[in-house]
């Protein structure tokens, strides 16, 4: 198996060499390569991922989804892990993300963590676990296989927000979806600029808005207002 991490990235150049030299640590054993989907940052996050040792993609087209489906498509490996750039998969992810395939199952992810110690972002992530539609979130990373993912055609382009958990919905009705028993770290960066149960409140609102059937503009317009976050990655 090789694993082809796609990372999208906007603005990244503080965090995007850290993920990229912890990423070749822990996959120094089995084949694999990073993709740094880059989409027109304005910062140095192409110079810092490129000296890092990632192949760094100049994507014609801005937007997490458009990202991460050329980032796919200029992938070589057999296993796809969709990886955001402010996030670290566990120590073992290699590993377990092999073992799950050999086992059958299709695609996965892992359980959600957080760099800060909070009751409330503690008690988000315990919900994780459960293998449910309403509990998956990109932050905590896909991995599929590439059959698998070109079948479904991969990410919908027309989405600007939801776009993972839109593709999770469709992977969970047709294929073997897991949920790793190992936690994700990501970044709490927008909690603790937002308010950590004020931000929570708007991503469950902004989700019931998706669930109802609200357009990608009502629903970005509303994040735009209510969320103060440099780095949203859309047109």
């Amino acid at each position: 198996m090789k694993i082809s991490v796609i990372i999208p990235a906007y603005n990244e150049a503080a965090g995007i060499g850290a993920l990229i030299e912890f990423l070749q640590q822990h996959l120094s054993e089995i084949p694999y390569e990073i993709l740094v989907a880059d989409g027109q940052s304005t910062d140095a996050t192409r110079n810092v991922a490129e000296m890092a040792g990632a192949t760094v993609l100049h994507c014609p087209e801005k937007g997490r989804a458009r990202q991460m489906n050329y980032g796919a498509k200029k992938a070589t490996g057999t296993l796809l892990y969709f990886l955001h750039a402010d996030t670290f998969p566990p120590a073992n992810f290699p590993a377990a993300i092999s073992d799950a395939t050999d086992k059958g199952v299709d695609c996965g992810c892992f359980r959600l963590g957080f760099d800060l110690d909070h009751w409330f972002l503690n008690l988000n992530s315990w919900f994780t676990r459960f293998n449910v539609r309403y509990f998956r979130w990109g932050d905590q990373s896909l991995f599929i296989k590439r059959e698998v993912f070109e079948a479904e055609g991969g990410f919908r382009d027309d989405l600007k927000v939801m776009e993972d958990q839109e593709l999770v919905i469709r992977l969970l009705k047709k294929y073997r979806f897991k949920v790793l028993p190992f936690a994700v770290k990501t970044s709490a960066r927008k909690y603790q600029e937002n308010g950590v149960i004020k931000l929570q409140l708007i991503f469950t609102t902004l989700q019931i808005m998706y669930h109802f059937g609200a357009s990608q503009e009502q629903i970005l317009g509303l994040y735009r207002r209510l969320i103060r976050d440099e780095k949203v990655n859309v047109k």
